[in-house]
């Protein structure tokens, strides 16, 4: 027994001391295999503020970083004549009411005129004239002078009512001159309303070129050459425009969870979700990527426009799983895996165990076979 014991002790001399940071445990974690989408942040909506009308911007009343709700007064034209323009397009359609007033007057005169009693009472006298003419009581005269009494009367009475025609016509055409003249008010007081330019979406101004004073042209004359007055844009949600590599692109769904860093945040990570894969790639460098865009809730304001981002897309994740550091594991030829377990009795210290492996991020793997949590590996 002591000689045993002896050969023991002088193995366990023999064996090389291995150094505290060569020794890593065997352990239970959770793991994700990904791939890694790099790009810049990105407002879900961006929006170009132009004005509708032309003139000198006089208060500008929103700067690069204020939070501004829909309908809010981003800024203030000068409408000094533009003002002036309303008040001479009411005075016109004042004018033209007190011409319709007097049109509808004329018109109600030559109605009443055109009521004429006169045409019938000749009518009448006619009528007996002839029937005395005809008993021979009354002269070829007196028939001659009642008719021509009736005809001259029914010539005036068609004189009246071509007047009523007449007068109708201009009470038509007045009406249109007040429908008109309503119109290029209607129009003034719209372009009036336009010189107040207020934010047509909620969002935060990302982008503001000009300042009091700058000239503004209408985007109505000048389309999209028309002044940029700023840019709003919605970051409640935010998005990634990031390339992937064509041997991982065939492992990314639509609809996949994403994290997502930023260097601004290094502790934090930002859940989002794959929501648009490109059906085409492009060449970079012979390299071979397409792009994806990932969509990330961002209710803190936190992420900004521009940062760069690195959006990890989850392919599979295990939780609560046996993991090793990749570094641990030695990989033979012939494609089988193995780790060195830490044995004291052993002249190296440790001994080769086969082991089986499941998923890994690059950086920790996930054991499913040879090891159990706790068991100490020495680093190769």
């Amino acid at each position: 027994m002591v000689i045993g014991g002896l050969v023991a002790a002088g193995v366990l001399r023999k064996a090389k001391p291995i150094p505290p940071e060569k020794i890593v445990t065997v352990e239970r974690g959770d793991v994700a295999r990904s791939v890694v989408a790099r790009g810049k942040i990105e407002p879900l909506s961006r929006v170009g503020v132009k004005s509708k009308a032309n003139g000198i911007i006089k208060a500008l009343l929103a700067d690069v970083g204020d939070e501004v709700k829909q309908g809010q007064i981003l800024a203030e034209l000068d409408k000094e004549d533009l003002e002036a323009q309303v008040r001479e397009a009411k005075a016109s359609v004042e004018a033209e009411q007190a011409n319709l007033q007097a049109a509808v007057a004329a018109e109600a005169k030559a109605r009443i005129e055109a009521a004429n009693p006169e045409l019938e009472f000749t009518r009448r006298d006619f009528e007996r004239a002839q029937g005395l003419f005809k008993d021979k009581v009354s002269s070829q005269q007196a028939l001659d002078d009642a008719e021509r009494a009736y005809k001259i009367c029914e010539n005036r009475q068609k004189l009246l009512d071509a007047t009523i025609e007449t007068a109708a016509a201009q009470t038509q055409q007045v009406r249109a001159r007040v429908a008109a003249a309503k119109a290029v008010l209607d129009r003034a007081e719209e372009t009036l309303g336009y010189a107040t330019i207020r934010a047509p979406i909620n969002g935060v101004v990302l982008f503001r070129p000009t300042e009091v004073g700058d000239a503004v042209s209408s985007i109505l004359n000048m389309g999209s050459a028309a002044t940029l007055i700023m840019n709003l844009g919605d970051i409640s949600s935010v998005y990634i425009r990031g390339n992937v590599d064509e041997a991982d692109v065939g492992k990314t769904e639509l609809n996949q969870c994403v994290r997502t860093k930023v260097e601004s945040y290094p502790n934090e990570s930002f859940d989002g979700l794959v929501k648009k894969i490109a059906p085409s790639g492009q060449d970079q460098g012979n390299v071979t990527t397409f792009e994806v865009r990932v969509t990330i809730s961002n209710p803190q304001g936190k992420l900004r426009v521009g940062m760069t981002a690195n959006a990890e897309i989850v392919l599979e994740e295990k939780k609560n799983v046996l993991l090793v550091p990749e570094t641990a594991l030695v990989y033979d030829k012939d494609k089988s895996t193995w780790a060195q377990l830490l044995a004291a009795g052993t002249k190296q210290g440790w001994r080769k165990v086969p082991v089986k492996l499941g998923i890994s991020n690059g950086q920790r793997t996930q054991i499913t076979d040879g090891l159990k949590e706790g068991d100490k590996l020495v680093l190769p």
